[in-house]
């Protein structure tokens, strides 16, 4: 059950929160630091010698696929290489690509061996992993390993898995961003966050609220967007236990049952509804739009008009119109909400929580 009475009391929030994961939560921007750093250190610099004939990007679990998928969607349909999104790596890498991996798991074995193939036909190997482990291993004095110097848990780690993989494209020119620019930015995100701010001023502590009485439905407004709200249902699904539909809004508006649903409902749940009566009464609709050009506040208008009671979830006008910095503000917004939902709803050592996993 949820106990959302522990959002707007910080001595109880952070009795619960034995575990620190809110502080922990909002260090995306020494993250971000962090990675720039390692990237400097490792030499990044010298993938700026050559464009490469592709760009692989191995996505296994954990954080790594909606990392990927961002930094897929920012570089958009105008890349001049091939950015490919895979499992595992391909059979035709050679000595003219480069390889961006990483796994929340030091031992995923598949990933490891696709290492170690990429590295033994030459391809330029990047790995933002802790340095001990098979991965690691199998990159050893070949791949330019990025590990994290901020410790947090993986499913927090998703500031230091962005940072590197855009320090990885920043080198090779296929994309532009300032490190220091977004981790003062996410350090603004955790400060807008922070316990001690009401839920009515508080972006994260308010959108998990809205996420905690009816089924969620992420639908992005664009491709950014889709990929941030993919990064959300996760983040919901490590530390809050929520299942999330995610889909990019022409998709979803093509699954018409299920659109029909979710127009049909308010925006404010009705106690005495009937469930059988109107089944989008357990749903509701949030439009994450990054809203970072003139197309994209178009399209804003156009979704929000078809669908006036859905929650719109963008970063806010504070935030500057730049993709990088309103997709990362974002995302951590979501990691923030997902963390005070689950030690609300007991899902994190909060309320309710079995006495078992205490120990």
């Amino acid at each position: 059950m949820l106990d959302d009475s522990l959002f707007d009391d910080p001595p109880r929030l952070a009795e619960v929160d034995s575990g620190g994961l809110l502080r922990l939560a909002a260090l995306s921007g020494a993250q971000v630091r962090a990675a720039a750093e390692t990237a400097r250190d490792v030499g990044l610099d010298d993938l700026a010698d050559g464009r490469p004939r592709a760009v692989v990007l191995l996505a296994r679990p954990g954080v790594g696929p909606g990392v990927c998928r961002l930094l897929a969607a920012l570089t958009g349909l105008r890349c001049p290489v091939p950015l490919v999104i895979v499992e595992a790596v391909p059979a035709w890498v050679g000595a003219l690509d480069v390889v961006f991996a990483h796994t929340d798991d030091l031992g995923d074995a598949v990933l490891a061996e696709s290492v170690s193939v990429a590295c033994r036909r030459g391809a330029t190997v990047v790995l933002p992993v802790a340095a001990d482990g098979p991965v690691a291993a199998a990159g050893a004095g070949r791949a330019k390993l990025l590990s994290p110097r901020i410790p947090v848990p993986p499913a927090l780690s998703f500031a230091h898995v962005f940072a590197a993989g855009l320090s990885t494209l920043g080198a090779l020119g296929l994309l532009s961003f300032n490190a220091e620019q977004l981790a003062d930015e996410l350090d603004r995100e955790a400060e807008r966050a922070h316990p001690s701010h009401e839920s009515l001023i508080n972006p994260a502590k308010s959108l998990a609220l809205r996420l905690a009485d009816r089924a969620p439905l992420l639908w992005g407004l664009d491709p950014v967007s889709t990929a941030v709200a993919e990064h959300g249902a996760f983040a919901l699904g490590c530390h809050a236990g929520v299942p999330c539909d995610v889909a990019d809004y022409p998709q979803a508006a093509t699954e018409r049952a299920l659109h029909r649903a979710a127009a049909a409902v308010g925006s404010e749940a009705d106690l005495f509804a009937d469930p059988e009566d109107n089944p989008g009464g357990l749903l509701r609709v949030f439009l994450v739009s990054t809203r970072y050009d003139a197309p994209g506040e178009a399209f804003e208008r156009a979704a929000t008009r078809d669908l006036p009671s859905a929650d719109l979830v963008t970063p806010g006008e504070s935030v500057n119109n730049d993709a990088v910095l309103r997709s990362a503000a974002l995302a951590a917004r979501f990691d923030l909400a997902a963390v005070y939902l689950g030690l609300a709803a007991g899902t994190l050592n909060g309320p309710g929580w079995p006495a078992l996993a205490m120990h």
